[in-house]
C-alpha cells in the first residue's frame, strides 16, 4: 500500500522538462536568489561533475571557474 501510494507521489512529481545530460557536459542552471524581499535569477554555468542518485533525490555538481578561483556547487 504504503509503496504505490510513494510511486504515485514520485510520478506526479517528476519534472518533465529537463533535458538529458552527463558528467562532462557543460549546462547553465538558472537559480532564484531571494534577498529580503526581492526575487532574481541567477545563471550558474559551468561542468557537470557528478550526478547522485536518481529520481527526487538526484543531485548534480557543477564546477565552474570565476574570477580565476574554482567553484563546486550541489544542485538538489
Amino acid at each position: 500500500m504504503n509503496n504505490r501510494l510513494l510511486t504515485k507521489f514520485v510520478e506526479k512529481k517528476k519534472k518533465d522538462g529537463i533535458p538529458e545530460f552527463r558528467p562532462g557536459d557543460t549546462i547553465r542552471v538558472h537559480v532564484k536568489i531571494k534577498e529580503g524581499d526581492k526575487e532574481r535569477l541567477q545563471a550558474f554555468e559551468g561542468t557537470v561533475i557528478a550526478r547522485k542518485n536518481t529520481g527526487m533525490g538526484e543531485t548534480v555538481t557543477v564546477r565552474k571557474v570565476s574570477f580565476g578561483q574554482g567553484v563546486e556547487r550541489i544542485f538538489p
